[in-house]
């Protein structure tokens, strides 16, 4: 997030797209609704009635996969009224005659052609967007999730920047993260062709800085096979091995038919994992890892503060600490990888990771601190881009409007989206371990509009078949009023009835991220 938390209650308006806020991150959620009671305004563009929309003042219902062209539609008023912020764009940014000239041709009666949006209602949130003395953007996958996942968020940078709503209080461009220490993972180097701090790892500097310190030489500059590639190439043979560590993939990745012909075609296998999982279950060597309260370290939230973790008690049986189990193996592989404990760990973090400087055991003790801290004399960035962007000035992207890999036709008539329900995280590795979470959500269900519904002669309750060209499964209809026409969603943590039989794992090109947010599939009354 360019912002905190918190800071969303002073914004003037409050943009959320993609994201089903209230289930997906309950306690952020509030803070939304807060600023609401406070008079703010808020928006919600999103293909499902979601929760959060009874708490706004409009909610645009987009066609799943048309984002860039609700949002280039949105530009095209702003810039033909000039209600944009001339002084900033002048002063703060680059490239905007580019992207003026590309949403030209976004006209409100156009978009609402690719988006099914009325055009007044594009109009509306234009303007509201436009004048507000500062809004706030928050964002999650249902705009990452797709093919052109990369051109959506810079389609809401160009948004926000357009306006001038960005390094200043109550605004920002504001990605909500998934789970507890995402943006720690991606901080640290979990990404393919960065070390820690986004240093890529062609980066000559980055790489002799890293060797220093850990006393070796010859670093790779060639990135690393993203994860989702990497099935593919364990599929095509060739990819040997695996080292799996808290990930699930047999339930969450795309066509699973797929994922599993490539984890059988492995020579050797191996997860680290906190509980028995569908993927555990087919490695030939399983490492038993300790959960959050079971160490000490520190998480990185949504916002960018790097907080302490506390052990709260002993791991079970064998299951040792993530960075034991990595040491060991280190040093069986013959490099000597060895800290005394997790400050040891801290220490050299602080040391290579130039946002994380200033972060000390101690400064984090009670408050955590939101990075970049470049030294101990640093209070933390809480706001980003408040004088300049990284790049320097911020670069508008100008770009078009992309249909998704897959569209619903006469054979697979109704759109497939993915996501999640508040009850359980992910594969429910661990939700799925407490009754009562299993007692309020307990199976997989289709979620239909009660007009799709009574098309089909079915109701609640009713079993029906779900396939698209990849996959079938079965499970239980329900006519919800979140659904609208013509869009199925279904949660995909259940491995029994799993959704991604039946997703799509066409790639973002750019991050790599497959399009779970969009499938074309048909329903069917279950077969005996």
């Amino acid at each position: 997030m360019t912002n905190t938390i918190a800071d969303i209650e002073t914004s003037d308006l409050i943009l959320v797209i993609g994201s089903n806020t209230t289930e997906n991150h309950p306690v952020l959620s509030s803070f939304v609704k807060r600023a609401v009671l406070k008079g703010k305004k808020l928006y919600v563009i999103d293909p499902r009635r979601v929760k959060l929309t009874d708490h706004a003042d409009k909610w645009l219902r987009p066609s799943p996969g048309t984002d860039i062209a609700l949002i280039n539609g949105m530009m095209h008023i702003i810039i033909k009224e000039e209600l944009h912020d001339k002084d900033f764009i002048e002063n703060r940014t680059e490239n905007f005659e580019a992207l003026k000239e590309i949403v030209e041709t976004y006209t409100p009666e156009y978009v609402e052609n690719i988006t099914g949006i009325k055009a007044a209602d594009i109009i509306e949130i234009a303007r509201q967007f436009a004048k507000a003395s500062v809004a706030s953007i928050l964002y999650c996958m249902g705009i990452t999730q797709h093919t052109c996942g990369t051109n959506n968020v810079k389609s809401l940078a160009n948004l926000s920047m357009l306006c001038g709503h960005l390094g200043k209080p109550g605004g920002g461009v504001n990605p909500l993260r998934g789970q507890n220490n995402v943006q720690g993972a991606c901080d640290m180097g979990g990404l393919p062709n960065v070390f820690t701090a986004y240093q890529l790892v062609s980066n000559d500097e980055a790489r002799n800085n890293y060797e220093k310190a850990w006393n070796v030489t010859g670093m790779s500059a060639t990135p690393g096979i993203p994860v989702t590639e990497m099935i593919h190439k364990a599929f095509e043979g060739e990819l040997k091995s695996l080292f799996i560590i808290g990930e699930n993939p047999l339930v969450s990745d795309p066509d699973l038919n797929h994922v599993r012909k490539a984890l059988a075609n492995l020579d050797f296998f191996v997860v680290q994992d906190i509980f028995q999982t569908e993927t555990t279950k087919i490695a030939d060597v399983v490492l038993p890892a300790a959960c959050f309260a079971e160490k000490d370290g520190t998480f990185t939230n949504t916002e960018r503060r790097v907080q302490r973790v506390r052990k709260a008690v002993k791991p079970p049986g064998e299951a040792k600490q993530d960075w034991e189990i990595l040491c060991k193996i280190a040093k069986r592989m013959g490099y000597e990888m060895s800290y005394e404990n997790s400050q040891d760990i801290f220490k050299e973090i602080a040391s290579v990771t130039p946002s994380y400087k200033g972060i000390t055991w101690d400064r984090i003790d009670k408050i955590g601190i939101h990075w970049p801290c470049p030294d101990e004399t640093h209070e933390g960035t809480p706001i980003l881009h408040t004088t300049q962007f990284t790049r320097g000035k911020g670069l508008f992207h100008a770009i078009d409007h992309t249909p998704p890999a897959e569209e619903p036709d006469e054979k697979y008539p109704y759109i497939l989206t993915t996501g999640r329900v508040l009850y359980h995280y992910h594969t429910g590795t661990m939700t799925m371990k407490t009754d009562g979470l299993n007692m309020l959500s307990p199976e997989c269900f289709v979620e239909i509009s009660s007009a799709d519904a009574q098309r089909l002669g079915l109701d609640t309750g009713s079993m029906v078949d779900v396939s698209s060209r990849r996959g079938k499964i079965s499970a239980k209809l329900k006519v919800s009023s979140k659904a609208v026409d013509g869009t199925i969603f279904i949660p995909f943590h259940f491995a029994k009835a799993a959704a991604n039989e039946l997703t799509n794992a066409k790639l973002d090109p750019t991050a790599k991220i497959p399009e779970f947010k969009v499938c074309a599939i048909k329903l069917e009354p279950a077969t005996a």
